[in-house]
């Protein structure tokens, strides 16, 4: 699956801590159009290229992939 223009859900629910990124706060990274402006860059955290596009996680739109990632950075953050 690719990832959906627009979107940026990966980029704004959940914390990315090598950033000092809190979730629900848009990445500093993420462009104006959703898009990473460190995709394909050594500089890019390996949590952000380890999370890949699914159906699961990506859902039918942006609502909910931004649902689905905030569920999981609620129950992970308990951890």
């Amino acid at each position: 699956m690719n990832c959906r223009p627009g979107c940026g859900a990966c980029c704004i629910a959940p914390s990315i801590s090598t950033l000092d990124k809190p979730a629900g706060v848009a990445c500093v990274h993420l462009a104006p159009d959703y898009r990473c402006t460190l995709f394909g860059s050594s500089r890019r955290p390996s949590c952000c290229s380890g999370l890949q596009p699914s159906v699961e996680m990506c859902g039918n739109d942006r609502d909910a992939a931004l649902d689905w990632l905030a569920r999981l950075e609620a129950d992970t953050a308990a951890c």
